[in-house]
């Protein structure tokens, strides 16, 4: 009867030790799986993995909450499966809302009503794009000082080639006749405007 519930107790404290909340002191984010050291009230434990989403990752602030689960209830083999940062927890989300967020207040958020994007005064960048297209049914607003382009512009695309270059150029250079000039001496076509168009 002693052996079984000497069986029975070491069962439960096995169960016990199988989850446990810490905190996040600091990680790694190189090689195959993510390392993280998190301390406990009982221990402070380096190399743990931590285990995310496929195709989502995120490096955890300092003091962040972190669920241990130690496997078969063993302390020494522990991972890492859920995490919060209650200082920086993106708040508000409406039931079916998603948001990704990080520390400095920046995020993308879906909604019900659309995708909301905060850079919070920061660069948002597009990098190594063939072509980047924008399917839009009423319009494309830009709200902003100046829009620079580094090539060309064409407008009315499916229908025409020309760019803007080639708009200015033709102005820039072009001529035409003057009506009602008397014969002789006089010039019956016009300068090219004094005017350029940059």
């Amino acid at each position: 009867m002693n052996d079984f519930q000497g069986r029975i107790d070491r069962l439960y404290r096995q169960i016990k030790m199988m989850i446990g909340i810490g905190k996040l002191t600091t990680s790694s984010d190189a090689g195959g799986v993510q390392s993280v050291q998190y301390q406990t009230p009982l221990e402070v434990k380096g190399n743990t993995p931590r285990f995310c989403e496929f195709g989502f990752s995120s490096g955890l602030p300092p003091g962040s909450d972190v669920v241990i689960v130690s496997l078969g209830g063993d302390r020494s083999s522990t991972a890492i499966i859920a995490s919060n940062n209650q200082s920086f927890r993106h708040t508000g989300l409406q039931p079916g809302e998603t948001v990704i967020y990080n520390q400095w207040g920046m995020f993308v958020k879906l909604t019900e009503d659309g995708i909301e994007i905060e850079a919070k005064n920061k660069p948002v960048t597009v990098n190594n794009a063939t072509t980047v297209t924008i399917n839009a049914t009423e319009g494309v607003e830009m709200d902003t000082p100046v829009l620079k382009v580094t090539g060309n512009i064409i407008d009315n695309s499916s229908s025409n080639s020309k760019t803007l270059k080639d708009l200015r150029d033709a102005y820039n250079s072009h001529d035409h006749d003057v009506k009602n000039v008397q014969g002789g001496d006089s010039t019956r076509t016009s300068e090219t405007t004094g005017k350029v168009v940059q």
